[in-house]
């Protein structure tokens, strides 16, 4: 199983960086008011990366034995719960629904922090708090 660590983290950074790379065209394209935003592979392409995430996501948990919720997890449970964030954000940025162009910014730009944190915890492997 080890031996499969490499790739899966390899897989698991490539999709990180799709992920952030697509969350910054996309909010870009809404800004601008890109017809690219209605294309079909605009809308598909994020799900079936974010879906790559977890599953590589789940598989270094499984592979590690670092499980949130744990003490010799806490770095992950802030992970998580970063990530959870940057989600909720990405989506008040992101949606249809009217928003301010206030509440925009502030939400793109809070996910973006709220991603560098994510990924300091990924890499120092120490909580930010506690």
């Amino acid at each position: 199983m080890y031996a499969w660590y490499p790739l899966i983290k390899n897989v698991h950074l490539l999709t990180v960086a799709i992920t952030i790379f697509i969350f910054v065209l996309r909010f870009y394209w809404l800004r601008s008011g890109s017809a690219m935003l209605s294309r079909r592979w605009v809308r598909i392409l994020p799900h079936a990366n974010d879906t790559l995430l977890l599953l590589t996501g789940v598989s270094l948990v499984m592979i590690t034995h670092f499980y949130p919720f744990t003490p010799q997890g806490s770095w992950l449970t802030e992970k998580l719960l970063g990530v959870i964030i940057y989600i909720a954000l990405g989506f008040v940025a992101l949606s249809r629904r009217p928003r301010t162009d206030r509440t925009r910014w502030i939400a793109f730009l809070v996910a973006l922090i709220a991603l560098v944190l994510v990924i300091k915890l990924a890499l120092s492997k120490m909580p930010l708090w506690g």
